[in-house]
């Protein structure tokens, strides 16, 4: 078994592409057979991706700490190349329903908070940990999403729920992708705590 194989399987990666290409799926049905409308509505888009972003955080780090801090192993642009795969599996996923019968929003939309969502995944995965690295996207998109705010300052706070040509938006995604592109990649995942390691 080749190296790369055994990497995915370690990071449980096959798992999280079945759960998270499946619940893109359940969600492109159900506007499908039920909604008037061709196009997904933006609020859905927008939990839509971050329903595959939580999913794919959980790939974010490996069963060994010490393995994947070894100078031995050239991490940084594992790491980075692991994270933009993600963006890539996200992105070709919805973009790919643009000529279905059901197609999730603009391609700005969908880039902009998949690459934004997947840098603060990244953040929060180089602080917190992966295995609690969705708990700040989460609570951040939800609110967000339902109650997007006006103003340069409302549309950073809530970028997410941002039209796809809001400049705010924009640059607040851009730089939380590059942020969590960098941290993650030179940092790697926090360390669990003793009382998180199975025994």
């Amino acid at each position: 078994m080749t190296w790369t194989m055994l990497y995915l399987r370690s990071r449980r990666v096959p798992l999280a592409l079945a759960v998270a290409l499946g619940g893109a799926g359940v969600v492109w049905a159900l506007w499908l057979a039920l909604a008037d409308e061709r196009d997904v509505a933006p609020t859905v888009v927008v939990m839509t991706v971050l329903l595959m972003v939580g999913v794919l955080s959980a790939t974010l780090a490996g069963p060994d700490e010490d393995l994947e801090r070894t100078a031995a192993m050239r991490w940084p642009w594992r790491r980075a190349v692991h994270l933009l795969a993600g963006l890539v599996v996200v992105l070709m996923v919805l973009l790919a329903t643009r000529h279905t019968g059901a197609r999730f929003g603009t391609a700005a939309l969908v880039a902009r908070d998949a690459a934004g969502l997947l840098g603060l995944t990244a953040l929060c995965a180089t602080v917190l940990g992966a295995a609690r690295s969705w708990f700040l996207p989460l609570g951040w998109t939800t609110v967000a999403a339902m109650y997007p705010q006006e103003g340069v300052g409302g549309a950073t706070a809530t970028w997410q729920g941002q039209p796809p040509d809001n400049y705010a938006a924009a640059v607040t995604a851009a730089v939380l992708a590059l942020g969590g592109l960098v941290a993650y990649s030179i940092a790697g995942p926090a360390r669990k705590e003793p009382s998180e390691h199975v025994t």
